[in-house]
């Protein structure tokens, strides 16, 4: 409780977890419940983490009718409250995992199956360090036509792309001044901010930690907060995956290496090859990644930013120090060798997107499986297996892997197979006006 003698001007909390789609469900409650909501935490229908994108009950889902819709337990992760920057009122955010009332966690939650993963790592004696790349998109979304909306500096508009350029991001300076600031505030460790190659379109990195968890809840949280705060400005920011049909779409990429028991890094054998075992974790991930790919590229919008020359893969390769590769092993010191994966939609879940990585990765060093050569030069001139092309595609992919049973538990990969399915079915009846309003905010 000493967090609340801290911020006495606090007086009201949300308490939300993240359901399969990466939407924050929760409830409002009264800071003078606070105690209560550590102690014995509160509940919600099983159901709401499995809900469709539209927040609708999956149909025929074995969680609502068949079983009487009954409540899960939802305790606190161990990040405990924090300030919500983006609301008006002094408010907290408690962020939640669900378990069943016996205590036993609840394997539909997706940040109960990333701790699944992370649990085998630590049996292995091994520690994956994490980080990510946040892309997205800040969108004037009031009229008709979505566009880059006005510096709040200035109050004029970009007219085109400029990667890496500081004038973009100083002609959003207040903006990102404000993120910062929140971001430190809620513990998010927010490292470089660049402008992309898209109009409107920013990246900001998160700093490597030894901590899967807490990684994916920086993630999630960041997305929760990067849109809020925007509308504070009076524009979007979007994470979906392609906003504009004429630009690149936003990733979010993920970096990884791994430690042994004593602090080392199993990824460097001295050179620039990298060891065995990164070799391993390479295959395992190009292995899984057909099947994988649902995860990465959850919803119909997904599939427009997996085309060829567009700055996303398309093609289950990897190589060093290319960035047109699924898999790219960056140029960095010896004891810094690391794993970058760059198929991801800044639209995922991060829980589901990390557990994929991360499991895909440990499959691969325990089968002691070796990758095919890294090929050289443009990957989309490369002979390579492709990703799933389509939505539907990618569904049945998920569902025939064999790798994924390994990663996911059974009752989390049927919940999200219903899901999709169900999602696939009514997505086919939006235009294409409706589901850029859909997804813009909502992933």
């Amino acid at each position: 409780m000493d967090w609340f003698s801290e911020h006495p001007e606090v007086r009201t909390i949300r308490v939300a977890a993240a359901d399969l789609n990466g939407v924050a469900r929760g409830k409002r409650v009264p800071a003078r419940f606070a105690k209560a909501l550590l102690s014995e935490g509160t509940r919600f229908p099983y159901s709401v983490l499995n809900m469709d994108i539209w927040g609708e009950d999956i149909e025929d889902s074995p969680l609502v009718f068949e079983s009487g819709d009954p409540d899960a337990l939802l305790m606190p992760t161990e990040r405990g409250f924090m300030p919500m920057p983006w609301l008006d009122a002094p408010s907290a955010l408690l962020p939640l995992w669900m378990f069943h009332p016996d205590g036993r966690p609840y394997e539909g939650d997706p940040r109960q199956a990333l701790a699944r993963v992370v649990a085998r790592y630590q049996a292995a004696g091994l520690t994956p360090v994490v980080a990510t790349e946040m892309e997205f998109f800040v969108i004037d979304d009031s009229g008709k036509t979505l566009r880059v909306p006005p510096s709040p500096r200035s109050g004029k508009r970009r007219t085109g792309a400029e990667t890496l350029s500081l004038r973009a991001l100083d002609a959003f300076d207040k903006f990102f001044t404000r993120l910062y600031d929140a971001c430190e505030a809620m513990d998010i460790p927010a490292d470089t901010a660049i402008s992309e190659a898209a109009l409107g379109q920013f990246e900001i990195n998160m700093m490597h930690q030894p901590d899967p968890l807490k990684a994916a809840d920086d993630a999630w949280l960041f997305k929760m907060l990067t849109k809020g705060i925007a509308r504070q400005f009076g524009f979007a920011a979007s994470f979906m995956a392609k906003p504009y049909e004429v630009w690149s779409g936003s990733g979010l990429h993920m970096h990884f290496s791994v430690l042994d028991a004593s602090g080392r890094n199993v990824f460097d054998d001295g050179t620039d090859r990298g060891s065995d075992v990164m070799h391993h974790a390479v295959a395992g991930l190009l292995r899984a990644m057909p099947g994988s790919t649902l995860i990465f590229a959850p919803h119909e919008n997904s599939y427009d930013r997996l085309v060829p020359n567009a700055h996303a893969p398309t093609g289950i390769g990897w190589a060093y120090e290319n960035r047109t590769a699924a898999i790219r092993i960056p140029a960095s010191g010896n004891r810094s060798r690391r794993i970058e994966h760059r198929v991801a939609g800044g639209d995922v879940n991060p829980y589901l997107m990390i557990a994929a990585i991360l499991g895909a990765a440990l499959n691969g060093i325990e089968d002691g499986i070796d990758p095919p050569p890294a090929f050289k030069g443009n990957a989309y001139d490369q002979n390579l297996e492709q990703l799933p092309g389509t939505w539907a595609d990618a569904i049945e992919a998920f569902v025939r892997c064999d790798q994924i049973p390994r990663i996911f538990p059974q009752h989390l990969i049927d919940n999200f197979v219903m899901t999709k399915r169900q999602e696939l079915r009514y997505m086919a009846e939006l235009s294409d006006e409706e589901t850029v309003e859909l997804y813009l905010d909502l992933v």
